[in-house]
């Protein structure tokens, strides 16, 4: 449905970085930014992730707020910094600061609320025009809990069409029960690293021959550590 399918590294990432790990601890930080309408459930998807938290007092976020959490993939020391950004439209005007040099962009949108899947739309148009590379894309739908399943096909259809029209991967997730967040960030931080390390090393003036093939996530518990 969505463009990120695999669920392993390849062996020639296993191999680069089991070569070269002195010259890839330097491939630290991803930037991953947050956005989506007010009141998606962006603060809240950031809290159960960083703090294994649900905060049922609604607070909105003013500006933006980010956190670092920290991995080793295969041996390599990786953080993701997480900028949870502001849905109200009165920020918009000092968005753009915070967009630039994001390496994955999550839009989110309540499940509850087609509109704020509509708005995705221009979410990501925004995101997109304040970075010259591609970044990563996810179209992730909130408060899963809260959907009754004959609602819920419905909207994974809607959600699974509009992500394929932004090149997303498409995620459902509940921040209230935790079901599928880990897995998401994971999933996340996975990508980031592999196209980090094949953009770094498949470069044309870097002298490493190899070929890093698809993005694929690895195995959490042998070779992907979150501190």
């Amino acid at each position: 449905m969505t463009p990120y399918k695999e669920f392993e590294f390849s062996e020639s990432v296993k191999s680069v970085c089991s070569s070269y790990v002195s010259a890839l601890s330097s491939l630290r930080l991803c930037k991953v930014i947050i956005l989506g309408d007010l009141g998606v459930g962006k603060t809240s998807l950031v809290n159960r992730f960083c703090h294994q938290i649900y905060n049922y007092n609604y607070k909105a976020t003013i500006g933006v707020d980010f956190e670092i959490e920290r991995f080793s993939i295969l041996n390599i020391p990786f953080s993701l910094q997480l900028w949870d950004t502001a849905g109200q439209e009165r920020f918009k005007c000092i968005a753009g600061a915070y967009y630039r040099s994001a390496h994955a962009i999550v839009t989110v949108f309540d499940l509850n609320n087609k509109e704020s899947l509509k708005h995705c739309y221009c979410w990501l148009r925004e995101a997109l025009e304040c970075n010259n590379e591609e970044p990563l894309k996810f179209l992730v739908g909130t408060k899963r809990d809260l959907v009754v399943d004959s609602v819920y096909s419905s909207m994974e259809k809607e959600g699974g069409e509009a992500a394929k029209v932004m090149g997303a991967e498409y995620w459902a997730v509940s921040s209230k029960t935790g079901s599928h967040v880990n897995e998401l960030f994971m999933r996340i931080a996975a990508l980031a690293f592999e196209r980090i390390t094949k953009a770094e090393y498949e470069s044309p003036d870097k002298n490493y021959s190899f070929s890093v093939g698809r993005c694929l996530m690895g195995t959490i518990l042998t070779i992907f550590f979150r501190y």
